[in-house]
């Protein structure tokens, strides 16, 4: 099974840009379909971008669209969420996650391994 490792939150104002990355070990990042997912205070978790184990599609909620880019590295196992134009409402914690079996799934039930989270803050 893969462990995950998050770093790169922050507190950043709004209209900032944070980079976060999910480093894995115990198996190749190739070998599953990446994600990454916030939970903001009091509210469930949310899916907000995912990449298949190919790398060839890419998959983002809505309100991060344009804004978000989720990539990456084989070399360096490890999977990386760009986000630009950040909003207050992107305030949350946000963990890494990898899905077993082909596609992805919005529902964080369907998601078998997790990182411990990382959190960040955008101010108004």
């Amino acid at each position: 099974q893969v462990q995950l490792v998050e770093s790169g939150g922050g507190l950043v104002q709004a209209g900032g840009s944070l980079r976060l990355s999910c480093a894995a070990s115990g198996r190749t990042v190739s070998s599953y379909t990446m994600g990454w997912f916030r939970q903001a205070p009091g509210k469930e978790r949310e899916f907000v971008a995912g990449v298949i184990r190919s790398g060839g599609s890419t998959y983002y909620v809505d309100s991060v669209k344009g804004r978000f880019t989720i990539s990456k590295d084989n070399a360096k196992n490890t999977v990386f969420l760009q986000m630009n134009s950040l909003k207050p409402e992107d305030t949350a914690v946000y963990y890494c996650a990898a899905k077993e079996g082909r596609g992805y799934s919005d529902s964080s039930r369907a998601w078998d391994y997790w990182g411990q989270g990382t959190q960040v803050t955008v101010s108004s």
